[in-house]
């Protein structure tokens, strides 16, 4: 990592402790284990803003529907999926100073090398024999490479029940499915959604947000018909919408429309480009710069086990390109091990015909997308500010007597009571007003009312916008239409 990178994370995780938008979950006791993160106030106001975007630009627009499962689910559950099998990272041992390292991240921190997900772990030893691979932490020799499963196992109950808390979210959708499809009457193609925590039992959780072992995801899990997946009923209208593709084997990015990455045969269907056009649209409205985005295809050698075709949406930060979503076209692996293993039919009828639907999902991490915008709106042009769509700000309006004293704080109490029914408002008569602008700018909120002695002799006051810094006076009776214009209600 380099130190200007160094510096953007440092800038992040302090803003995050220091202003409470998350921080280490028991972090008073020194045994607390790393990966674990509790979100604070402003935390969890940006959490749940970005999940009612994602809700109204993915679910409701595509008429989806949204379920929420159980987190622990049954051995036989990951049997069918491959994960007792298939969920799993090398790991080997220092023989000097006995650290357990995931050992395809060393080998690329170490040597720059990329490691493929299928790579075997003969081939990995070889690796770290041919470059002399040591620990990062006493140079000692590695020894004993296994496989680790990142599953949590639980025992349930007296008995000492198997199971498992889930690694995705996606299981649930994928057993409930019939039930789901008879119970709602759906119709092929019909996406599924959840949001929820998953549970990975991480070797090197590190960086925050970005590599945790509790965390959550926003799933969508579309059920086809593949013999119509090119006839996809809704795609039409975003054919024209470009894409930030980078293709597998290229170098570079391609601005490419829908439709000609169909007829240049870069996607398999116009199912798929009209889920990669969604998901792209949505990251592009919650604020993240076009530029900043791309949509690598990922070869055999890095796909999921279950995956057929898969794109990384990936967003370009201090750190690199960090992959949100994971759009993976897994055909019939999953309904197949599911009817396979359970012993229940999985096909539907559509069009007079049965058919085990194939499932393209769009697999999003929140807590990586969170940092994701916080890091590229964090800004220092002399003055820290936070830079992120309105919409998503944790504190939308802060209400601020020039001055702590009466009669100038009861107004300033009575403008505050009147908005917090409809906004996410905090009033704040502590320090210069400079420090609190700075304050407020720090944790992104956009608008800033001031009310001054002016206030009490003609009812107006003054609106202060946090990217510019620029002030209008309106109204008290203006307030209300000011911001709703400002907010979508």
């Amino acid at each position: 990592m380099s130190k200007t990178s160094e510096q953007k994370h440092d800038m992040v995780m302090r803003l995050a402790l220091e202003r409470g938008f998350f921080f280490p979950a028991s972090e008073i006791y020194s045994d607390a284990p790393a990966g674990f993160w509790d979100y604070g106030p402003l935390g969890t106001s940006l959490k749940k803003k970005f999940i009612e975007i994602w809700r109204r630009e993915l679910v409701k627009r595509d008429d989806m529907i949204e379920i929420d499962g159980a987190q622990v689910l049954s051995r036989n559950v990951f049997i069918a999926s491959g994960h007792l099998e298939s969920f799993v990272d090398p790991i080997a041992r220092c023989s000097k100073c006995k650290a357990i390292h995931r050992i395809d991240k060393l080998i690329e921190e170490e040597t720059g090398i990329h490691v493929p997900e299928r790579l075997n772990l003969n081939e990995i030893i070889e690796i770290v024999k041919e470059k002399n691979v040591r620990c990062p932490i006493c140079r000692g020799e590695l020894v004993d490479f296994s496989y680790f499963n990142m599953m949590f196992k639980l025992s349930i109950g007296a008995g000492g029940l198997e199971a498992y808390l889930r690694p995705e979210t996606c299981q649930s959708i994928f057993v409930d499915f019939l039930r789901l499809f008879r119970v709602m009457r759906c119709k092929l193609p019909i996406g599924f959604a959840q949001i929820g925590k998953s549970f990975r039992n991480e070797i090197s959780p590190r960086q925050g947000l970005l590599r945790m072992r509790e965390f959550y995801q926003a799933e969508i899990e579309v059920f086809f018909n593949p013999k119509k997946a090119n006839n996809h009923p809704k795609a039409e209208p975003l054919m024209d919408y470009k894409l930030r593709l980078m293709p597998y084997g290229s170098r570079g990015i391609l601005d490419i429309s829908c439709r000609d990455a169909l007829e240049q045969k870069l996607i398999s269907s116009k199912l798929v480009a009209y889920y990669l056009a969604l998901i792209q649209q949505f990251y592009e409205k919650i604020g993240i710069p076009r530029e900043k985005i791309r949509l690598r295809e990922l070869g055999e050698d890095e796909r999921a086990f279950y995956a057929i075709e898969a794109w990384d949406l990936e967003v370009e930060t201090s750190l690199g390109w960090i992959e949100l979503v994971a759009c993976n076209n897994r055909g019939g692996y999953d309904l197949g091990g599911h009817q396979r293993v359970s012993g229940h039919e999985m096909t539907v009828v559509d069009d007079g015909e049965k058919v085990l639907p194939h499932i393209f999902e769009l697999s999003m991490g929140i807590d990586r997308s969170l940092y994701c915008i916080i890091e590229l709106g964090l800004q220092n042009g002399g003055r820290n500010i936070l830079k992120i769509n309105p919409e998503l700000s944790p504190v939308q309006v802060a209400v601020l007597p020039l001055i702590s004293k009466e009669p100038l704080v009861s107004k300033a109490l009575e403008i505050y009571e009147m908005l917090k029914q409809e906004y996410d408002v905090v009033y704040d008569e502590s320090g210069s007003i400079g420090r609190r602008y700075m304050r407020q700018d720090e944790i992104g909120t956009p608008y800033c009312i001031t009310i001054d002695h002016q206030t009490l002799e003609d009812g107006t006051v003054t609106i202060r916008e946090r990217d510019t810094t620029h002030q209008i006076r309106i109204k008290i009776s203006e307030l209300q239409e000011f911001l709703r214009s400002r907010f979508k209600k």
